[in-house]
């Protein structure tokens, strides 16, 4: 197949261009032409101005493909300016598990309808987050129904290419003997492998499924089980104060996403435990390379 990836450069974008090219598929990439990729001559590139229609129209627009993936559609607007120039067969959005108001364990695609949900046009700057992700899933639906889309419902993703370093973090702290301020050691938090959330998008593009679906490592882990395991690795004590760093998951509470959806359909996830200790090892030996 024919397949567009806007998005496609960096962290679990890179994993979603090497499944579809390990899957056959001719891949183009487009970007703003900012960052090199390592894709070589494997793929094809076009650069683009996402907030800019015309230009939009005039590259994106001249070509028909198969699938297009997004992963940088952050509003309402980001849809609109594409899917107006777009043609396509199937359109794939990287959502977000913060679309959801009530997180909780296993926390179901039904509980976000964006068919239903009040639209408002915005730019990304004009809502937090959540809000946006929920607009630019409402556009979707409600507004190009011609579209065969799917949005892809992520929680945390995490993994060694991880630029947030949002676990990366608490590794850092207790090496260096920080302070760190966190108020939810003990809720239990989903997680997706950044290769795993990449081949998911990547399995997508052969489904005839449209609509909300979750992905989602199978299990959870708190960050008690985190930093008691980097403690025990390195032999240093985590040091708590409320004057301390605050910590990047700070306000999560016991959440992951239900993907019962997805294995119906023939996906099946990884086991948490299977690949995060050992990522905790790689931020480890990444930390004190640092030192």
């Amino acid at each position: 197949m024919k397949i567009l990836v806007i998005g496609g450069t960096r962290f679990f974008g890179i994993h979603l261009v090497n499944s579809l090219l390990a899957r056959g598929h001719n891949v183009t990439i487009a970007t703003r032409g900012n960052a090199k990729d390592v894709f070589g001559d494997k793929v094809e590139r076009i650069i683009i101005e996402r907030n800019d229609p015309s230009n939009l129209k005039e590259t994106i627009g001249r070509d028909y493909y198969d699938v297009v993936y997004d992963n940088i559609a952050y509003s309402s607007n980001d849809i609109k300016g594409l899917l107006n120039s777009l043609k396509c067969g199937r359109y794939i959005m990287t959502s977000s598990a913060s679309v959801y108001t009530n997180q909780h364990l296993q926390t179901s695609e039904s509980e976000f309808d964006p068919t239903s949900y009040p639209l408002k046009w915005c730019f990304r700057e004009d809502f937090p987050y959540n809000e946006a992700k929920r607009q630019a899933e409402s556009a979707l639906f409600q507004i190009y129904p011609q579209f065969e889309s799917v949005a892809v419902r992520l929680p945390y993703v995490i993994g060694q290419d991880d630029y947030t370093k949002r676990l990366y973090f608490y590794v850092e702290q207790i090496i260096k003997g920080n302070p760190i301020n966190l108020d939810n050691l003990n809720e239990q938090i989903g997680f997706i492998d950044s290769a795993d959330a990449g081949d998911f998008l990547a399995w997508m593009a052969d489904q005839k499924f449209a609509g909300a679906i979750n992905g989602n490592s199978n299990g959870t882990i708190s960050l008690k089980e985190v930093i008691d395991y980097v403690e025990l690795k390195t032999n240093k004590k985590a040091i708590y104060s409320a004057e301390g760093l605050e910590g990047p998951y700070n306000g999560q509470k016991s959440f992951d996403l239900d993907v019962r959806l997805a294995n119906k359909l023939g996906y099946s996830f990884t086991e948490l435990n299977s690949w995060i200790y050992e990522l905790l090892d790689k931020c480890i030996i990444m930390m004190e390379e640092d030192i």
